[in-house]
């Protein structure tokens, strides 16, 4: 099978880089650890001994921590999976297969080795320090393939799910571990050519046909969008997106190549990205302020005939939109009573993602199911993908290995992401959000949105200077207020 299953390659795991003890101010932002300082393009030793370091660190990463242990995630039949506002509900084949084909479509970014060096540094991977930039990358490309792609477009070449069990659990009891299954008296649903060792004689050709999706068909024009898409993402420096690109703009908050990143950081650093290329000029991205979306600064963004004096009657004045919402939703750890609006949240069609993760484990969460988030995971070492080539391969940025993990294990410092595509889009999202945070029971919403703009969201804040100044983002939900700072993120709660 060609597409990459979290069995079949590296897994690097929590802190390949963590030889050395993080320092104090590393230990407030989610990722793996910062590298060596040896390897830093300030430590003054030639480029060539930088490069050597780094190998050895690649290395160091690939033996210590090796291969992944072989795990499954066990879906349960008897209740709903919500998707980015698609609900699933396993009790058939057909139903296993929309939810395969609808997860294996999203694109996945994982750390990637051997690409190009990057700008002021001797690094050729981000294994052990990028997760949340490839966690970033992921929202990102959730919003522009909404954009971009077909309603409800699928990819036609995905593949059956692996590592995937699906049975009748339980509710969760104090008597017994979240997860543990009654006696299943049924299997997966997951075709046996998915389940074969490499070694069994069947080839991959034969693998890949049994494994498309039935429903899609190819349409040379939408593929080669689909591809075009992924390529904004490549691990070269022309990438409008990509590593390359990303590591310039931390520059401008002080972060360099080998550092961690926050949710916060990353969702401005996506913004200046969008903001600065050339690929699109009808879409834009906006970044909430201290939990707070600026309706008047989106309309602002998005109506040309606002900036431009065009007639509100024009059909292309108005851009689609990407809102990134930063939040904090607990003090060093989340808070139960939010637990209920993130789940409303991915019940919402105009939700694209959230990134976060655990503590110093970035993730990407695409939706949940009873206690359990659904997520994609970049701490996966894979070969660069020369995205130049006009037939590039696309198998190892689609997952077919599915994820979940405990709402108790994630960690409060995230950033929430939602696409509108028209100004009638946008006013809906801003009914069903307001409906999905106050429908759950919680003394402080986990944001809002309000009339007016922003006081510091002119073209001198959009310049960076949000990203800059940390120390001005809030905590968003009032509880656990002290001048202590989080643990994974650039949040002071006060």
């Amino acid at each position: 099978m060609n597409t990459v299953s979290p069995s079949a390659v590296q897994y690097i795991v929590g802190g390949g880089a963590h030889a050395d003890k993080p320092t104090p101010q590393s230990r407030r932002h989610i990722g793996h650890g910062s590298l060596p300082d040896g390897i830093r393009e300030d430590s003054g030793e030639p480029v060539e001994v930088d490069r050597l370091k780094a190998k050895f660190m690649s290395a160091w990463n690939n033996v210590k921590y090796g291969w992944s242990v072989k795990s499954k995630a066990t879906f349960n039949k008897t209740s709903t999976l919500n998707l980015m506002g698609q609900s699933y509900l396993f009790n058939s084949e057909d139903e296993v297969d929309r939810f395969r084909q609808a997860f294996v479509s999203c694109i996945w970014l994982t750390y990637r080795r051997e690409f190009p060096q990057l700008d002021g540094s001797g690094l050729t991977t981000d294994c052990g320090w990028g997760c949340m930039l490839r966690s970033g990358q992921m929202l990102l490309a959730q919003g522009l393939m909404q954009h971009h792609m077909p309603p409800d477009w699928r990819w036609p070449d995905c593949h059956q799910l692996t590592d995937v069990d699906f049975e009748v659990l339980k509710p969760r009891s104090p008597s017994r571990p979240a997860g543990m299954s009654l006696p299943s008296f049924t299997s997966s649903w997951i075709s046996p050519v998915s389940q074969q060792d490499p070694s069994s004689g069947i080839s991959e050709g034969s693998r890949r046909a049994h494994g498309r999706c039935p429903a899609t068909s190819h349409d040379p024009q939408v593929e080669a969008l689909h591809r075009k898409v992924v390529s904004w993402f490549g691990d070269q420096p022309s990438a409008p997106f990509g590593v390359h690109q990303l590591v310039e703009l931390g520059r401008e908050s002080g972060k360099r190549a080998g550092d961690w990143y926050g949710p916060s950081v990353v969702a401005h650093m996506l913004r200046k990205a969008v903001d600065i290329t050339t690929e699109f000029h009808n879409l834009a991205v906006y970044v909430a302020q201290d939990c707070t979306v600026y309706k008047g600064d989106v309309m602002r963004l998005c109506d040309s005939s606002v900036t431009q004096g065009l007639s509100e009657s024009s059909g292309t004045a108005w851009k689609s939109i990407i809102i990134l919402v930063p939040v904090r939703l607990g003090g060093e750890s989340l808070n139960p009573s939010y637990t209920e609006c993130v789940k409303n949240i991915f019940k919402l069609k105009c939700c694209i993602g959230i990134i976060g993760g655990k503590p110093k484990h970035s993730l990407f969460f695409i939706g949940f199911q009873d206690e359990q988030l659904l997520y994609l995971d970049p701490h996966y070492c894979q070969p660069v993908v020369d995205v130049t080539q006009g037939n590039f391969s696309l198998e190892s940025f689609h997952c077919n290995s599915p994820r979940k993990m405990n709402f108790n294990r994630m960690d409060p410092s995230c950033t929430i992401g939602f696409y509108a595509r028209t100004k009638n889009d946008f006013e809906s999202l801003c009914s069903a959000v307001n409906a999905a945070l106050s429908s759950s029971k919680v003394k402080y919403p986990i944001f809002t949105f309000v009339e007016g703009r922003g006081q510091n969201y002119g073209p001198e804040s959009r310049s960076g200077g949000a990203v800059d100044a940390p120390a001005n983002i809030f905590s968003c939900n009032g509880l656990s207020r002290t001048t202590k700072r989080g643990s994974t993120d650039e949040f002071v709660l006060l």
